[in-house]
């Protein structure tokens, strides 16, 4: 049950009410956003909420167990504080979200409602569908180590003990040639046998996507030019000239562990 302030609990009981929605989402960036369905910008908490181009919500589904509640809400990409790109690295993904009934005409008299975070993103050409899990959704989640066949290691962690910054398992090099969104020809990285990245990461260090990291699925060589094939197109364009640092990647056997990084 929620516990009301007396002002607010007056203004429900009076009948005519000025009620809106507003979603206060604290992005992994640090940054807190907030939006509403009333038609113009409301403030409070330190946060202004905008109107109109920001979530717009479905239904809201709960129950009295511990399963996931949830709960959609739907954006508009045009909108300048929801960007494709944001969405796309990841600035939504777990993101807190709190949402508050308001009066609109007096912010004071507000209720929170609900607390969760940003779960599955789905994306279309002009929106985006984003689902909001109910705090329950932690509960499912693994916590600790994994017993598996495979090693549960990351690469370079405590566990693994490799130094990734060690220049036997790092090269630094540029794109020379595109063969599609995903695939490139590179220099810079002649001294690195092929499939020596294949299953590691990419680390862009100019161009569009500098800053952003992907993983490799397949390292080539062939007359000291290296081909270069990513898991996933990059977020914007590749282009001729793109600086990255390529990092070793390991396919989890201990074979590998033996032969190339000797940690075990």
């Amino acid at each position: 049950m929620k516990n009301l302030s007396p002002a607010l609990q007056a203004h429900l009981d009076d009948g005519t009410t000025t009620l809106s929605w507003c979603w206060r989402i604290s992005r992994s960036d640090g940054m807190a956003l907030g939006f509403t369905d009333h038609d113009r910008a409301l403030t409070f908490d330190g946060t202004d909420f905008e109107p109109e181009s920001g979530f717009a919500a479905s239904e809201i589904r709960a129950g009295s167990d511990l399963a996931v509640d949830a709960q959609d809400a739907t954006g508009v990409l045009t909108s300048d504080r929801i960007t494709e790109t944001d969405i796309l690295d990841g600035h939504w993904d777990n993101a807190a979200v709190e949402l508050w009934r308001v009066n609109w005409a007096d912010t004071s008299q507000r209720v929170l409602l609900r607390r969760g975070a940003v779960g599955q993103i789905r994306r279309g050409r002009m929106a985006f569908v984003a689902e909001v899990r109910s705090l329950a959704h932690v509960l499912g989640q693994t916590v600790g180590r994994t017993f598996q066949a495979g090693c549960d290691a990351r690469l370079g962690d405590a566990r693994c003990g490799i130094d990734l910054e060690n220049a036997i398992y790092k090269g630094t090099g540029a794109v020379t040639d595109l063969l599609r969104d995903r695939a490139f020809m590179a220099s810079g990285l002649a001294g690195f046998d092929a499939g020596w990245f294949t299953s590691g990461t990419l680390t862009w260090t100019s161009g569009a996507n500098a800053g952003r990291v992907t993983e490799v699925l397949a390292h080539g060589l062939a007359d000291a030019i290296a081909t270069m094939t990513l898991l996933e197109a990059p977020v914007l364009p590749i282009a001729e000239g793109d600086s990255f640092i390529a990092r070793a990647g390991c396919d989890k056997r201990i074979a590998t562990c033996n032969a190339k990084f000797a940690n075990v």
